[in-house]
């Protein structure tokens, strides 16, 4: 994208479109990327955050983080913070997939005490975590459980046995966000749902084998507190949502949406996948019930995906997963939209803060920490691609600019059709066990649309991310074994 006239550079990671950009923008817009990354930056990313810009209620800027582009309705990428009294909720600020997100989990094994089992971990990893489109899990529940998963999250998990206690302290909400409501979800989002809990599903959601080599550990105090303490480390993440379940409750309440907007609320808008309704109106209360019963669902699948790694792990190396270590550092949501309070003009308000593509990455000492971490901030964790590395990161004071958001992965650079004609995945499968990374895919044509340079540069990404001062890097994790959808 052309760095066009008009577009002030604030910084070297800031640039920022006026409100006089386009009619009806209520607050400026900005962008967190350096010179390079902006110019990379689709047209599209330009249209999507100014036309954010226009909502009713939104507070300060429209916000678009390092790895933005093209979305629903929004950038992915994208970030706004509504004032709940006067703003809106709007579906495409959150995504189809609610609660896409990561999870990171430790091992106490070494890069040489892994590599031998690699193949057979990552084939037991692949049966054991079903994935690709359509996949259904080895839970069998009813829907009435599900409704219950529903309603409690991860901790439906754990008191089923699907995990441990202290899994629940490390994962965003504690596992559960409070106020989720199954009688907002219709009927055909439970049909779609019930059956898909513990899978990864398709697109860019992986399960990832790596490694924390020394030499890519840049915070050696702040990675020792988030457990990583050894040479070579061994870690397990992985990247899914909500599945069929998340989708249905976004085009559920999109129709509604549109039905409404303008005849029953007088609210116009740029781009009908921005269809919203006023937050504390009827339909915009029961898509935030039913939205957060998607954030619990996906909660919940990660964690019987890490209870399916734990097994796994346990099956290979014939020891227990605490004596392996297999703790968790945190989970991370993307694609939300949350409750939380900030100073305004010397006010607290409270606004409805829209998180699309985007992570929560809260700073030292906030509420909403887990008292493990309270004094250095919450762990981030931002995907790369698959054949590049992801890293760990932390929440900073200075992320105050974004309502503590951050960014949540590499973000792509190729369409999904062009990276199929471009890659042919055989042989990205066949380069990648070349260069140490073992793959196993439901799909040839998938794994081709995840190619590495199909996506941005994950390092300059991270360094756009770190110095803005939107969160801290602290480890690059090197993938070894790869389960793709």
């Amino acid at each position: 994208m052309p760095i066009l006239e008009g577009i002030k550079k604030i910084s070297d990671t800031i640039w920022e479109i006026p409100a006089s950009f386009k009619e009806g923008m209520r607050v400026p817009a900005r962008i967190y990327a350096t010179e390079e990354l902006m110019k990379e930056m689709d047209q599209e990313v330009l249209t999507q955050i100014t036309n954010v810009a226009t909502l009713p209620g939104i507070i300060n800027y429209a916000y678009c983080m390092p790895d933005g582009h093209q979305g629903y309705g929004f950038p992915i990428g994208g970030v706004a913070a509504m004032d709940a009294k006067t703003g809106v909720i709007s579906p495409g600020g959150i995504g189809f997939d609610i609660n896409c997100g990561m999870r990171l989990v430790l091992t106490n094994l070494t890069y040489a005490e892994v590599k031998p089992h690699i193949k057979e971990l990552v084939n037991a990893l692949f049966q054991r975590v079903p994935a690709g489109v359509g996949s259904t899990g080895f839970l069998k529940i009813s829907k009435q459980q599900f409704r219950e998963v529903i309603a409690q999250g991860a901790r439906w998990c754990v008191k089923e046995g699907y995990g441990w206690e202290e899994d629940l302290e490390r994962i965003e909400e504690n596992g559960c966000i409070g106020g989720a409501d199954p009688s907002k979800v219709s009927e055909k989002a439970v049909d779609r749902g019930y059956n898909q809990i513990g899978t990864l599903g398709s697109g860019n959601h992986y399960l990832e084998i790596q490694v924390a080599k020394p030499e890519f550990i840049f915070d050696k105090e702040l990675a020792h507190v988030f457990g990583i303490t050894i040479p070579d480390q061994v870690v397990i993440m992985f990247h899914c949502g909500s599945r069929g379940f998340g989708h249905q409750v976004a085009t559920d309440y999109l129709q509604v949406f549109l039905k409404v907007m303008d005849k029953k609320y007088g609210i116009k808008i740029l781009d009908r996948e921005l269809a919203c309704a006023p937050f504390n109106s009827p339909e915009g209360q029961d898509y935030f019930a039913a939205m957060k019963g998607g954030i619990n669902m996906s909660f919940a699948n990660r964690q019987v995906i890490l209870h399916r790694i734990r097994e796994v792990f346990e099956n290979v190396f014939h020891k227990d997963a605490k004596k392996l270590g297999m703790h968790m550092v945190y989970d991370v949501a993307h694609n939300t939209a949350k409750l939380e309070k900030y100073e305004i003009g010397g006010e607290v308000k409270e606004l409805i803060v829209h998180r699309k593509g985007a992570t929560r990455a809260f700073g030292p000492k906030m509420e909403g920490l887990p008292e493990i971490y309270r004094d250095v901030g919450q762990p981030v964790i931002i995907g790369g691609s698959m054949e590049t590395g992801s890293y760990l990161l932390v929440g900073v004071k200075s992320g105050i600019q974004t309502f503590f958001s951050t960014a949540h992965g590499s973000g792509r650079t190729m369409s999904r059709t062009k990276a199929r004609r471009v890659f042919e995945g055989r042989r990205l499968l066949r380069d990648m066990e070349d260069r140490g990374i073992y793959v196993r895919t439901t799909s040839f044509s998938g794994l081709a649309e995840e190619a590495g340079p199909a996506y941005k540069d994950i390092d300059a990404v991270i360094t756009a991310t770190d110095k803005a001062g939107l969160s801290k890097r602290v480890v690059k994790l090197i993938p070894i074994g790869n389960v793709k959808g």
